[in-house]
């Protein structure tokens, strides 16, 4: 497969999720603060601040606007097309990798990417928004949902799909740890195991589509030992960390070609460590080490596996081919061969 073409499939499918996520996030956390009606400005403040740092978008919002409001916040995340990171942008940036490569695409997957690209740009879109968010957010997600299950249905399991799959889960990885990361920019007085923090994980929990699953499988008020483990280390709940690092690592290997407990590249590397670590790890030892910390340190190796996929089938589509698949536990072998690399 062209490097164009598997860099445009990816990132497609990237900006839907991303879109999707925010659209959930928007819609969850606006519709708890109308059980919160009695909060003052400053506590509303106190609310939203945490959903933009989470995002890692407050110097751009800080050069934007003078406050962290609702109608700020929401502008920013929701139409703001100075934000790369909206979903007006993300959506047309996925509308735009998918016109580069629509000879990969089914005419249905086109159709309602276009259509999703027109509604957001039209009258109608916003008035809706304007008129009615919660409908408006619903719109977007169910044309996100569309646009997974019919590419589900009318794509080939070749090399494009998996840079497809590989995009969504490893930009779903994200978004969970960015949501459950909203936690840790808390006031005080509000942090994680607190009894006032409550509907806080509630509304993480909802974000992620994950209320109904976690109650199904725990009893009592969500708390932070209880959501931690199951959006972190779940291995049944598509939207958990766990589960989508176990498909991306699934994803570079079907593009490799090499058996999974070896690698090829460097993504495969880090995907199969960072999977490593999930399989084994525990919520305990997440809190020890702070719930900031450890969400940080995992969203660095998720940076890293996008840009060691760049190097390896971008920048550099040949280099896995002339690689042989090294076992895992041979790091001599792999030195020998960053050497090399170095060399020439």
């Amino acid at each position: 497969m062209l490097s164009r073409v598997a860099s445009s499939l990816y990132w497609m499918v990237r900006y839907i999720e991303r879109a999707d996520n925010l659209a959930r996030l928007i819609d969850v956390n606006g519709q708890l603060l109308l059980d919160h009606e009695r909060l003052d400005s400053e506590r509303l403040r106190a609310f939203w601040k945490p959903i933009i740092l989470s995002t890692g978008d407050e110097t751009l919002f800080a050069d934007l606007y003078s406050e962290a409001g609702s109608a700020e916040v929401i502008r920013f995340l929701t139409d703001d097309r100075k934000n790369p990171n909206s979903i007006v942008s993300t959506i047309a940036l996925a509308r735009e990798n998918a016109r580069m490569v629509r000879d990969q695409l089914s005419e249905e997957l086109w159709e309602e990417l276009n259509g999703l690209y027109l509604f957001i740009n039209s009258r109608d879109g916003e008035l809706l928004l304007s008129a009615d968010p919660t409908r408006y957010y619903e719109t977007i997600r169910r044309a996100t949902f569309s646009f997974h299950g019919i590419a589900a249905a009318s794509i080939a399991r070749s090399e494009a799909w998996e840079f497809m799959d590989l995009g969504r889960h490893l930009e779903r990885a994200d978004k969970t740890t960015r949501f459950l990361d909203i936690t840790s920019f808390l006031p005080e007085g509000e942090v994680p195991g607190n009894g006032a923090a409550t509907f806080h994980w509630t509304a993480i929990l909802r974000s992620c589509g994950a209320l109904g699953a976690f109650r199904a499988a725990h009893r009592g008020e969500p708390s932070a030992e209880s959501v931690i483990g199951f959006l972190m280390f779940s291995r049944d709940f598509p939207r958990s960390v766990r589960f989508c690092v176990d498909r991306i690592d699934r994803n570079l290997h079907s593009i490799s070609g090499a058996p999974r407990g070896t690698y090829t590249n460097d993504a495969e590397r880090v995907s199969g460590r960072l999977l490593s670590e999930l399989s084994y790890g525990s919520t305990e030892e997440v809190l020890e080490n702070g719930l900031h910390a450890y969400l940080d340190l995992t969203q660095a190796k998720f940076n890293e596996i996008g840009e060691e996929l760049f190097r390896t089938y971008v920048l550099l589509p040949d280099g896995a081919e002339k690689r042989p698949p090294i076992p895992a536990a041979n790091m001599s072998a792999v030195v020998a061969w960053q050497m090399a690399q170095q060399q020439q």
